[in-house]
């Protein structure tokens, strides 16, 4: 069996290096991932998602994350969907800092 945090890991580390435009473009690619092609979540509860995501103070993509890994693996899934979505962004920024 696959490791359901690595492979979370890795899926919200992807969206969030390569999307650029915010929350709201991460949408698309969100749902491509997590509805189409890993199934984790349906077409309706993504939906329902996007709604309550938009509506907790924070970034949209954190908040989605957050209730996917959650929805996954508990708080140990919440963590590692958060750190991933997270982590990019983080990284570019503290590179330009650096220099």
């Amino acid at each position: 069996m696959d490791n359901i945090y690595w492979i979370s890991f890795k899926t919200f580390f992807k969206i969030g290096a390569f999307t650029l435009g915010g929350g709201y473009a991460m949408i698309p690619i969100i749902e491509e991932e997590v509805v189409n092609k890993n199934k984790w979540v349906s077409h309706e509860e993504m939906l329902d998602l996007i709604a309550v995501a938009q509506t907790c103070p924070g970034a949209l993509a954190v908040n989605m994350s957050v209730y996917i890994g959650y929805k996954l693996r508990k708080m140990g899934g919440a963590i590692c969907a958060t750190l991933g979505v997270a982590l990019p962004s983080f990284v570019i920024i503290l590179l330009i800092a650096m220099f």
